[in-house]
């Protein structure tokens, strides 16, 4: 199994200093996602372009009722 070295991890600029966040690094065609408060309990791998289209539906409000 190989592994994925991320980099570039960063979170949200309006998560504040909360606990509850999420960050997101960057590899050639992944983006990883992980917990900002256990950031060794593992990584969510996606492919960018599936990422990019998650966040323009986010900024689209298409997970909004």
């Amino acid at each position: 199994m190989t592994t994925t070295q991320f980099t570039q991890w960063r979170k949200s600029s309006r998560s504040g200093n909360q606990s509850a966040c999420v960050e997101v690094g960057s590899a050639p065609d992944l983006v990883g996602i992980r917990d900002t408060k256990d950031r060794d309990s593992g990584t969510l791998a996606v492919p960018r372009d599936a990422w990019a289209r998650f966040v323009a539906a986010v900024k689209a409000d298409h997970f909004c009722d």
